[in-house]
C-alpha cells in the first residue's frame, strides 16, 4: 500500500459530527493535525440535505486547500453527483456504522446484520432511542406516536453497542443508558467488536480499496461506491 504524504496546511477533514470523536481519536493515533469541518448529523435525515451541506462546505472551503478527506460514508446518495476542484477521499462504504464495523483491510461496503440497530458514543442524548420516542409522541400523540415508533422498530432483535476501543462503552452510565434505549424497541443488548482503522488509514495517507479517491474536475457519482441500492437504502444515522 502506497502511503500519501499530506500537507497540513493544504488538507482538510470533512467530517460527519456522529464521528467526531474517532477523527480525534485518529489523529492523535497517526500524528496528524488536520483541520476538521463538522457536517451535523442531523442532515442525514434526509440525504439530499446532506448533500447540499457537503456542496456548501466545498464550495467554501479556500483555494489553498488540496485535498478532502471525508470521514464519513455515502450516506444514502449524500455523495452522489458531486462535482469536484479538489481531490477528495472517501471511505467506500455505505455510512458511518459500517465505517467502524471494519476490522483488517478488507473492503466492505455494508457490513451490518439484518435486525441490528447499533448502539455510538453519540446516539445518547437528542440522538437516543427514548429522545426520538418523545420526540414522535410531542407530535403525534402519546398512543398514534408510540404506534408510529414500534412500527419503525419492530424488525429489530438486537441492539448492538459499537466497541471501537476510542469510548468507554463499559461504564455504568453508558450501559444502563444503552440497555434503557434497547428495552424501548424490545431489543437484547450486547457487543460488537469494531475499531477505527478506516479514519486511521484516512488521515495517514493509507488510500487503498477501502477509499473513493477522486480528484479535481471528477465527480463523485454512486457508481464509483460500488454499492448495492439495498445497500444505500438502509443507511443507520
Amino acid at each position: 500500500m502506497t502511503t500519501i504524504q499530506l500537507n497540513p496546511e493544504h488538507t482538510v477533514i470533512l467530517s460527519c459530527s456522529s464521528l467526531l470523536l474517532h477523527v480525534k481519536a485518529a489523529q492523535t493515533k497517526m500524528h496528524t493535525r488536520f483541520p476538521v469541518v463538522e457536517l451535523d448529523r442531523r442532515f442525514h435525515i434526509e440525504p439530499k440535505q446532506m448533500r447540499s451541506r457537503i456542496l456548501e462546505v466545498l464550495d467554501a472551503l479556500p483555494a489553498s486547500c488540496e485535498t478532502v478527506l471525508a470521514a464519513m460514508g455515502y450516506c444514502g446518495g449524500s455523495w452522489n453527483h458531486i462535482p469536484l476542484s479538489r481531490r477528495v477521499v472517501v471511505p467506500k462504504v455505505d455510512d458511518c456504522i459500517t465505517l467502524l464495523l471494519h476490522m483488517d483491510d478488507t473492503p466492505h461496503g455494508n457490513l451490518k446484520k439484518a435486525g441490528h440497530i447499533y448502539f455510538r458514543d453519540c446516539d445518547t442524548g437528542a440522538y437516543s432511542i427514548e429522545s426520538m420516542k418523545e420526540e414522535i409522541c410531542r407530535t403525534y400523540g402519546m398512543e398514534f406516536g408510540t404506534s408510529i415508533f414500534g412500527s419503525w422498530f419492530q424488525n429489530y432483535t438486537n441492539a448492538d453497542i459499537i466497541d471501537t476501543g476510542v469510548y468507554d462503552c463499559y461504564s455504568e452510565e453508558y450501559v444502563t443508558e444503552a440497555q434503557k434505549n434497547a428495552d424501548l424497541i424490545r431489543c437484547s443488548l450486547g457487543y460488537v467488536e469494531s475499531s477505527n482503522r478506516i479514519l486511521e488509514k484516512l488521515v495517514s495517507g493509507q488510500w487503498d480499496a477501502q477509499f473513493v479517491v477522486l480528484e479535481s474536475g471528477q465527480e463523485t457519482t454512486e457508481q464509483v461506491f460500488g454499492l448495492s441500492t439495498q445497500d444505500i437504502n438502509i443507511m443507520q444515522y
